[in-house]
C-alpha cells in the first residue's frame, strides 16, 4: 500500500488556519479574573457636599455609636468605619466584657454585628450575654438558681437577644484567610469584633520566627479587613509588657508590645484601668476609666465607666442605663 502524502512539508509547520484551530482547542489553565479597580477616592468637593449635607449635631453616616454616650462623646460620634480599634487592658480588667458589651450596644441599634472568639464557644458567649442583658450572675445562670425578679428579667433579655443582628463565630483556624471567610454570608456588617489579638491565627504561608512578628503581621491583615469590608474592627488585646507594680498601673501604649505595631496601625487604643484591682479598699468598687490612649482622628483622654462585676456588664457613669 502507497505510503499517503503528507498534507504540507515538515519544515514549513501546518498552515495559519490548522494552527489557529489547534490553539483555540487546547485546553489552558484558568486564569483568575482580574481584580476589580479600586475605588475613586473621594474629591474634596465630595467631602464638603456631605458635610453640608449633615445636620449638626447628627452622627456621621461612616460612624457607629458604641452605645455608652460619654464613649461616644469622646471619639466624636463613636467608632468610624475603616478603623481598626485595639481594646487592652490587664488580666480581670474586663476587655472581653466591654468588647461584648459594645458588640451588643451596636446590634441592638440595628448595626450588624460580627463578634470572633476565641476563648469561648457561642453557647459560653450567648450564656454571658444574657447575664449582661438580664442583669444576672453567671453562676446563678448556670445553676438556674434564679428569684421570679430574675427569670423575668432573663426571659426578657433572651427575646431582645434573638432578634440582634449579632453573629457569634470561631476565631480558630487554620489560618486568618479562613477565619475572615466567615464573615462573607453575614451580609452587611458594621462592626467585626475579634476577642483576643493573641490567639488570631497567622496568615496563611506567612508564619514569622516570634510570636511578636507573627502578632504584628496579624495587626496588619485586621487593618486591610477594616478597609476592605467598610466596617470597624475591634481587636481585644492583653499587655505582654505591663507590670502592675510600677507606680501608675494605668496601661499605657508602651504595654502593648508588638514590635510596636499597635502604635504604627491601629487608629484607636483604649485601656482599661481599675484602681479597686492595685489599691484594694480605695475608690470606688468598680469604677472604671477608659483611657483613650491613641486616636488619629481626635483627642486623647478618658471617660468614666463602671463595672458590675456579678453581672459582667459596664454602664456609662454619668449616663447610666436605667
Amino acid at each position: 500500500m502507497p505510503r499517503r502524502a503528507r498534507p504540507w512539508p515538515l519544515p514549513c509547520g501546518p498552515p495559519d488556519y490548522i494552527y489557529k484551530i489547534i490553539m483555540t482547542t487546547r485546553r489552558f489553565p484558568k486564569q483568575p479574573p482580574p481584580p476589580p479597580p479600586p475605588p475613586p477616592a473621594p474629591s474634596a468637593e465630595a467631602l464638603v457636599a456631605r458635610v453640608d449635607q449633615q445636620r449638626p449635631g447628627t452622627t456621621p453616616d461612616d460612624t457607629i455609636p458604641t452605645g455608652f454616650p460619654s464613649i461616644d462623646r469622646m471619639l466624636g460620634g463613636g467608632l468610624r468605619r475603616r478603623d481598626l480599634i485595639v481594646l487592652g487592658g490587664d488580666i480581670g480588667a474586663g476587655k472581653s466584657a466591654l468588647a461584648l458589651g459594645v458588640a451588643l450596644r451596636v446590634a441592638r441599634q440595628g448595626t450588624g454585628v460580627a463578634f470572633l472568639s476565641g476563648e469561648m464557644d457561642d453557647e459560653r458567649l450567648m450564656e454571658r450575654a444574657l447575664a449582661i442583658e438580664g442583669r444576672v450572675a453567671v453562676d446563678e445562670l448556670r445553676g438556674a438558681n434564679l428569684t421570679d425578679s430574675s427569670r423575668a428579667g432573663i426571659g426578657g433579655a433572651a427575646v431582645q437577644l434573638r432578634g440582634l443582628p449579632l453573629a457569634i463565630l470561631p476565631l480558630a483556624a487554620p489560618d486568618w484567610e479562613t477565619a475572615a471567610t466567615r464573615l462573607d454570608p453575614l451580609g452587611q456588617l458594621g462592626l467585626v469584633v475579634v476577642d483576643y489579638l493573641q490567639l488570631v491565627p497567622s496568615p496563611a504561608g506567612a508564619a514569622r520566627p516570634t510570636q511578636d512578628e507573627d502578632l504584628a503581621l496579624a495587626l496588619q491583615r485586621l487593618k486591610a479587613l477594616a478597609l476592605e469590608r467598610q466596617v470597624a474592627t475591634l481587636v481585644v488585646s492583653q499587655l505582654p509588657k505591663f507590670d502592675a507594680k510600677r507606680p501608675n498601673p494605668r496601661p499605657g501604649l508602651d504595654d502593648f508590645g508588638h514590635l510596636g505595631a499597635i502604635k504604627q496601625h491601629a487608629d484607636l487604643a483604649l485601656g482599661i484601668y481599675r484602681e479597686e484591682m492595685y489599691n484594694p479598699g480605695y475608690g470606688v468598687e468598680g469604677a472604671t476609666e477608659l483611657i483613650v490612649l491613641k486616636n488619629r482622628n481626635g483627642p486623647t483622654g478618658f471617660v468614666d465607666l463602671y463595672f458590675y462585676r456579678r453581672w459582667m456588664r459596664f454602664e456609662d457613669m454619668l449616663d447610666p442605663d436605667r
